[in-house]
């Protein structure tokens, strides 16, 4: 670094703290807002306000911070501070303890405006931990105690300005202008990472595809992603522009990240959904397994009408006689209700009712053309029920034995040729040599809905001509894996 400094010569600081009425930004508002504006050396203004949360403040916040429903009933709410804050923030560097907090909370509160709001931020938990890495605790008692600031009105805007910016000052006088400017650059420089994790953690991870896992205290796992390409994914999570009140909880929790390469997106995919079924990372909420997955199968009953009824015993070889994937008996029920009313059909026979002698419900209100009472030709209402139900049909397996599905990455040299049967991921090799020795027999997998339409999306797209082809090696028969279901 030249002694030509850039930030601490030129650039003004804002020193923000916020209070507010909990830790969610999605729910919870902002009471007080505190800055101190610094440049070259000296305070250039300040400005504070309390707000008016439009909620209730709780009791333990109220003991907390000191700041009670009386004394903001009558604040300005943020949207009467919008205009004022933005033009003070504007071209300032946004300066705060644990930034992606009161960041978030203040892109939040411009988000409720219909409004972008974005700075360059400082946070100075980061900078202390890259100044002083010796020590293990960053938290703004710890460097009160540690660096002997003054005492000050803590969790309180100003109150925790002045610490802010007292440590702010102590450092640079401890650490000197061109190791602090140095600091200042690469945080400012480089993406937000969360305080937990090691600076050069994105600098480690591959650019290629493949599932990455966050964990957290006690090697808790927190998420499982994929991405075509993880350093870039995983940058994105950190990105302020993407805060919420999930995405800042689980990076307050980070503690490390591990990733798995795979050759192409296919194999990530599978990977992903594999894990977030068998580990149930905390922060995952699409694709867990359904506890019991239900389809609808039709038989003739005695007088030879097509009836309904629900299954969870999927047998995968014969997938063709099943229609639709449910994750649970209610959404199955629901699919036939609406299969029913569009197309005039019996709900005594697709069992939505039960089978006392007579007429269904709806054939009362002439939405059922008499099937429950033998009055509706058979052959004529078998067509009907065929054509309602053949666009949920599931598809069958169209190769007579399992397949290899061949994924290259041309940057790696890395091939992945992913087993698959029935719809089913079996097994993932890397050579074609090794398809030789493998055998399906005893392994178990699991009949899963979300790699059913997965591998259906990604196969099935070859007959259309799509882009996304996979070289496709047809196996020989080497025995059937133990089908289990969720």
């Amino acid at each position: 670094m030249t002694s030509e400094s850039t930030y601490l010569d030129k650039a003004t600081f804002a020193f923000l703290d916020i209070e507010t009425t909990g830790g969610n930004s999605a729910r919870d508002r902002i009471t007080e807002i505190g800055i101190r504006f610094w440049r070259a050396g000296e305070t250039v203004g300040e400005w504070q306000t309390l707000l008016n949360p439009e909620t209730r403040i709780s009791p333990f916040i109220e003991t907390l911070t000191g700041i009670s429903n009386e004394m903001v009933a009558g604040a300005p709410v943020f949207e009467a501070i919008a205009d004022e804050l933005e033009e003070r923030l504007r071209g300032t560097i946004f300066v705060a303890h644990n930034a992606r907090f009161d960041y978030g909370f203040i892109k939040a509160e411009f988000r409720r405006l219909g409004r972008p709001f974005s700075a360059k931020v400082l946070c100075t938990v980061k900078l202390s931990r890259r100044l002083y890495p010796e020590f293990r605790r960053h938290n703004m008692d710890a460097l009160i105690a540690r660096h002997g600031l003054a005492q000050v009105q803590r969790h309180r805007a100003m109150g925790d300005v002045a610490a802010m910016l007292a440590f702010f000052e102590h450092a640079r006088g401890e650490k000197g202008d061109e190791r602090f400017e140095t600091a200042i650059g690469e945080l400012l420089q480089r993406p937000s990472i969360p305080s937990h994790l090691r600076p050069d953690t994105l600098q480690d991870l591959p650019r290629g595809p493949g599932v990455y896992r966050f964990y957290g205290e006690n090697d808790v796992l927190l998420y499982v992603g994929k991405s075509t390409n993880i350093a870039q994914r995983v940058a994105s999570h950190f990105s302020g522009d993407h805060n919420s009140a999930r995405g800042v909880r689980m990076s307050e929790s980070l503690r490390r990240v591990e990733w798995t390469e795979t050759a192409g997106e296919l194999g990530a995919l599978l990977l992903e959904l594999k894990q977030i079924k068998g580990l149930k990372p905390l922060f995952n909420r699409r694709s867990r397994a359904a506890k019991n997955l239900v389809s609808i199968e039709l038989s003739a009953n005695r007088a030879g009408y097509l009836q309904a009824r629900l299954v969870r015993e999927i047998e995968p070889h014969r997938l063709g006689d099943y229609f639709g994937l449910f994750r649970s008996k209610r959404d199955a029920e629901r699919a036939l209700g609406g299969i029913a009313a569009k197309n005039d059909l019996c709900n005594k026979l697709l069992g939505l009712e039960p089978e006392p002698e007579g007429p269904c419900f709806q054939r009362a209100l002439g939405r059922c053309k008499g099937a429950c009472e033998a009055l509706e030709d058979v052959g004529r209402y078998n067509l009907r029920v065929q054509i309602a139900f053949h666009s949920l049909r599931l598809k069958t397996w169209p190769w007579k034995g399992p397949v290899g599905i061949v994924e290259q990455d041309a940057h790696t040299g890395r091939t992945d040729i992913l087993v698959v049967y029935n719809w089913m991921h079996v097994a993932t090799l890397h050579h074609e040599d090794e398809l030789q020795d493998l055998s399906l027999r005893g392994q178990a997998v699991t009949f899963d809905l979300d790699s059913y339409k997965l591998l259906i999306g990604a196969l099935m797209d070859r007959s259309r001509g799509s882009r996304r082809q996979h070289r496709i090696i047809e196996l020989p028969a080497i025995g059937q894996p133990d089908v289990l279901m969720p």
